[in-house]
């Protein structure tokens, strides 16, 4: 059975007067569309042909805006992880402390996470793709951890959390999120903004300073 374009993917094949800004959303369209595809039917059961059929377009029109199946999968990885990347380096300007600067993380990383890109954040390196694309995500993932360990590392400097091991910390807490994968719906009670702050409520009870 072949999948059918739903309203948060609608295919925007329409005329329109700007070709420029036409196109990026046109691009934008087919990296969410196979994103949302490789949630539902993993990346080797989904081919570009179901991908025109979500899309009403047929499989050439696709190569005018990608080269193949592994670059979506790599965008889809970067669109999502890039907010993460986003809360690491430009914090907002009311996050000071560490601890507040690693609530802005989690909270980013909860969003992203739970995203149309989050199945591919998570399980895109799982899959066979070149070595500079795998190379890319990795780095990627390697910065995402050190950043975390450096905000618990700074935050135990502070004392707002207690001495404990900031990897093993990153390591949870990375782990805890990516789960969230496995969980969620995108009709949650919860929305991501408060799923995150659950998330760091706990993490942060555990890293305390104090009683």
């Amino acid at each position: 059975m072949h999948p059918t374009a739903n309203p948060a993917t609608e295919s925007p094949w329409k005329p329109s007067g700007d070709r420029a800004q036409n196109r990026a959303v046109k691009r934008d369209a087919v990296i969410s569309a196979a994103a949302r595809l490789f949630r539902e039917r993993g990346y080797h059961h989904t081919s570009l042909d179901d991908l025109a059929t979500a899309l009403s377009v047929t499989k050439p029109t696709l190569y005018r805006y990608v080269e193949n199946k592994e670059e979506i999968l790599f965008e889809c990885f970067r669109l999502g992880v890039e907010r993460i990347l986003l809360s690491l380096r430009s914090p907002p300007p009311a996050a000071r402390t560490a601890r507040e600067r690693l609530h802005a993380v989690v909270v980013g990383y909860i969003e992203a996470i739970t995203s149309e890109f989050g199945w591919c954040m998570v399980r895109a390196e799982d899959q066979d793709l070149s070595e500079t694309m795998s190379g890319a995500i990795k780095a990627a993932k390697v910065e995402i951890d050190q950043g975390i360990r450096r905000l618990v590392r700074e935050g135990i400097e502070a004392g707002d959390f207690r001495a404990c091991d900031p990897k093993m910390v990153a390591f949870a807490l990375a782990g805890a999120m990516n789960w969230i994968t496995h969980w969620h719906r995108e009709d949650a009670a919860l929305t991501p903004a408060e799923i995150a702050d659950r998330f760091f409520d706990l993490f942060d009870h555990g890293l305390s300073a104090t009683p």
